[in-house]
């Protein structure tokens, strides 16, 4: 039994407790001595919460403009996890994080927008779940040589090329997917090859082409979402079985004006100037040479190849003034009806005309919705220069292209776009650029530099995106856009209008000689500017955490107006420093084996195969960063070459490697394959090597690059990339199951 001293002991300890806590007094219960220890409550009396929330208040405005940001985000975490499961858990962990963030952060701003953010992200995902699903078809599995009946659905012309690009409808028979493209020769390609014409031919069919190095171009994931499940050329002639049926409606009628009509521009101007000339007017880039379209890219001048803000910009505000002008000479019209909104209408219709004959592309489908946005600000009165109609533009691609957000093409239109419009926007540029009573001199230099300094933004927002997916960037673009954006806005694209007014009654004739003329000055300027010493910067394949770094802080320092944007030259900063500390892989592997390319100390790159042309040849180069053209590998000191294969030596790690690769499909006898594969520290072959060839380390034969992709190889940090590990296991690749993991590292003990 307790002592009567422990019990009296007991009784006060429990005494002290209640006086303490408050426990047993009336109507108080127990939960109720926790609630100021609670995380929400905690939380909100922080001090940095309490600043954020502050910052957040003051930016009320710009929350809206996260909206596109929160489902791109969403969009691109759908890419990057590349598997179902991780898709839903994604979608999932949002969900779910939105509903805590909701029950405890209600009443403050911040909860309110992490909530709706996190709601984005998994609607961002599941809008391109949904859109990969809905536009699922079969895709052929291995090459074949056959012959079928296929329907028409669209031509294209490339005469650059000489050939005819054809989209073809199977009807899914004939064992083929029902959705195929076919290259035919310009001479063989008739008139009567229109769409909806019923056709019989014989070609060469493959599966889309998947990337060819980790981070290089994927036309599978391109073909996917455009429904192709088959590309290749046509054998032969080609049977007309059905004619086309006359075609009916405005939108039926339009693919077939548009190449009469970019047939016409190119007869009315020679060479490069016809071929520019014909883009401007409908988008139709395919006769453009290759040195060309490479000049235009390396000057920075390829924006005026693509039709987008510039170019919608110029035809909206020409038709604008021209009505508005033209009305108001007549004052019963200016005095019973509304000019603005009569001249913004007949804009709205000059938009949507030129976006659906220039193809309806993604940066001319973003500057169409701009236009409209502007001149419905222009009526009701409200400002137009704000990025809430980018926002609006963004949020409409992304709903209805979500694939369109992985491609150059969108990045690089909504990036000048919000950079433009962010740099106009700020009150001290609003203050410089402000019209004021001053001489004409002033006026102009006013000019130059606003331009300039709108170039030279623009550039440094491009240079990120190109580098990252064309591995190249122009650095005189700012110089260059000086001269080159006022002559296509105000000298070539009005000349060319009015050239093809005054065709109607056949005296367009000295006006097209003008606009030759003012098209061969802008190939001139890109021709100078892309030749010059230091014109263009290579880099080689950017890390994806790097190029996010920048994209996040480029959006943190345009979207948001108070001071804290200056926090987004931090991640730019990370970013950067990421790119410049990244070593440039040592080895470079094609995905079919039949092209390697070695880097040495020097930066210097030597290639397997000495051929100095064809697409996989160039990618190589671009992926690699080098400018210029690649050494034969016969020529490398430390190599030892043949007919049927080359061995080199190759100093990295503080040791020698030795890398050996062939390059014929001739026999060479077991024995000394097997000898040179133990001498070896990797194999590389387009060949499928028996198993008694066995390097020290990595053996990518035919039947291995089947299942990772091509590959990358750093030496110093011994670090191996394929298409695989950088894509993953998306619905349109096609990698084979591999019989074991990937060996990523070297043997501890190298012989």
């Amino acid at each position: 039994m307790q002592s009567s001293f422990d019990l009296d002991s007991s009784h006060v300890a429990h005494e002290n407790f209640k006086k303490a806590t408050g426990f047993g007094v009336a109507g108080t219960a127990f939960s109720m001595l926790f609630g100021t220890r609670q995380l929400p409550e905690y939380v909100r009396n922080l001090q940095i919460f309490r600043q954020l929330e502050l910052q957040l208040e003051k930016e009320r405005d710009q929350l809206p403009l996260w909206v596109p940001v929160g489902i791109g985000t969403g969009i691109a975490s759908w890419f990057l996890l590349a598997d179902s499961h991780l898709w839903a858990g994604f979608i999932a962990l949002c969900l779910g994080l939105a509903v805590f963030v909701k029950l405890t952060g209600r009443g403050t701003r911040v909860g309110s927008a992490i909530f709706w953010f996190l709601l984005f992200l998994g609607a961002g995902c599941a809008i391109i779940w949904l859109r990969s699903l809905s536009v699922a078809a079969p895709v052929l599995e291995r090459p074949i040589v056959t012959s079928f009946y296929a329907e028409i659905e669209k031509t294209e012309v490339i005469s650059a090329r000489d050939m005819v690009r054809l989209t073809l409808d199977t009807h899914e028979r004939q064992g083929l997917p029902p959705r195929v493209r076919v290259n035919v020769p310009i001479g063989k390609a008739g008139p009567d090859l229109q769409p909806g014409t019923v056709i019989q031919l014989r070609a060469r069919l493959m599966p889309p082409a998947m990337a060819s190095l980790p981070g290089a171009y994927d036309f599978s994931r391109r073909a996917w979402f455009m429904g192709l499940g088959a590309t290749g050329r046509a054998l032969g002639d080609i049977k007309i079985v059905q004619p086309a049926e006359p075609l009916l409606g405005v939108f039926s009628a339009l693919p077939n004006y548009r190449q009469r009509l970019s047939n016409h521009v190119q007869s009315q101007m020679d060479g490069g100037a016809g071929a520019i000339g014909a883009t401007l007017a409908t988008g139709d880039r395919g006769a453009i040479s290759d040195e060309d379209a490479e000049a235009m890219r390396r000057s920075g001048l390829a924006h005026l190849l693509s039709i987008s803000g510039l170019h919608v910009t110029a035809v909206v505000g020409a038709v604008y003034l021209l009505v508005i002008r033209i009305l108001a000479l007549f004052s019963p019209l200016a005095l019973r009806f509304r000019l603005p909104l009569v001249a913004a209408s007949c804009a709205a219709v000059a938009a949507l005309t030129y976006t659906l004959l220039t193809g309806a592309q993604v940066p001319t489908v973003r500057a169409c919705v701009a236009a409209l946005l502007i001149l419905t600000a222009l009526i009701i009165g409200r400002s137009a220069l704000t990025l809430r109609m980018v926002a609006a533009g963004a949020l409409l691609v992304l709903i209805t292209w979500p694939e369109s957000l992985v491609g150059p093409s969108f990045q690089l239109s909504f990036a000048a776009v919000t950079a433009i419009i962010a740099l106009h926007t700020h009150p001290k540029i609003q203050s410089l650029f402000a019209r004021r009573d001053e001489s004409h001199l002033k006026r102009f230099r006013r000019t130059v530099l606003a331009l300039f300094l709108t170039g030279l933004v623009v550039e440094l927002a491009l240079m990120p995106i190109a580098l990252f997916h064309f591995h190249k960037a122009g650095i005189y673009g700012a110089l260059a856009n000086i001269v080159a954006i006022p002559l296509t806005t105000f000298v070539i694209m009005p000349l060319e209008a009015l050239a093809l007014l005054l065709d109607t009654m056949g005296l367009g004739a000295p006006i097209w000689w003008f606009c030759e003329k003012a098209l061969n000055s802008l190939l001139i300027l890109a021709h100078y500017v892309s030749s010059s010493p230091g014109s263009v910067t290579m880099l080689p394949t950017m890390p994806w955490t790097a190029f996010g770094l920048l994209v996040f802080g480029g959006l943190w320092l345009a979207l948001w107006t108070e001071r804290w944007r200056i926090a987004g030259f931090i991640p730019i900063c990370c970013g950067t420093m990421l790119i410049a500390s990244n070593r440039p892989p040592d080895i470079y592997i094609t995905s079919d084996g039949r092209h390697v390319g070695i880097r040495n100390q020097a930066g210097e790159l030597a290639m397997l195969r000495t051929s100095k042309s064809g697409f996989t040849h160039d990618m190589l180069l671009e992926n690699a960063g080098v400018n210029g053209k690649a050494r034969a590998l016969d020529d490398w000191p430390n190599a030892q070459c043949n007919l049927d294969s080359c061995s080199v030596t190759v100093e990295a790690s503080d040791r020698n490697w030795t890398i050996l690769a062939t390059r014929s499909s001739y026999h060479i006898p077991a024995l000394a394959l097997s000898a040179a594969c133990r001498r070896a520290d990797i194999v590389i072959s387009e060949r499928r090597l028996p198993a008694s060839c066995q390097p020290r380390w990595i053996k990518a034969d035919r039947m291995f690059l089947q299942q990772v992709g091509g590959m990358t190889i750093n030496l110093e940090n011994h670090q191996v990339t394929t298409v695989l590990t950088y894509t993953g296991r998306q619905s349109w690749t096609r990698f084979g199951t591999p019989n074991k993991p990937v060996q990523t590292s070297p043997p501890s003990k190298l012989e």
